[in-house]
């Protein structure tokens, strides 16, 4: 087996784990000490849903330019993910400037994600 061709079939399982139960649901934000920033979050989250959601019709429907631009778009779907609960972790404590500038990186990595999804095989 070649080495795009088991990066290929690993993103795809991946991909196919990832669909389940990790979309941002609703959230009460009323009781939080700092609901402004919690939404923030939340919809970045949203964000996160929507980018792995572009990337795998992209890589189940066979359209993903490339193996290696697989990786850099699963790269930056992982990146964001992580960002995302650094994020929460922030508005938790209250660090507005943390919370907008990770909320800030969450937007290019799932920008780039969607991005990369969206340019086809040549």
């Amino acid at each position: 087996m070649t080495y795009s061709t088991m990066i290929t079939l690993v993103g795809g399982f991946t991909a196919l784990l990832m669909t389940a139960d990790l979309h941002a649901g609703p959230i009460d934000a009323s009781r939080h000490p700092h609901p402004e920033k919690l939404q923030m979050v939340h919809e970045a989250e949203h964000s996160v849903d929507h980018a792995w959601e572009v990337y795998h019709r992209a890589a189940l429907g066979g359209t993903v330019a490339s193996p290696d631009l697989q990786a850099q778009i699963e790269h930056h779907l992982h990146e964001a993910r992580t960002l995302v609960t650094q994020a929460q972790e922030a508005a938790d404590r209250g660090d507005t400037g943390k919370v907008e500038r990770l909320v800030g990186e969450i937007k290019i990595h799932t920008a780039q994600a969607i991005a990369g999804s969206k340019e086809q095989k040549k």
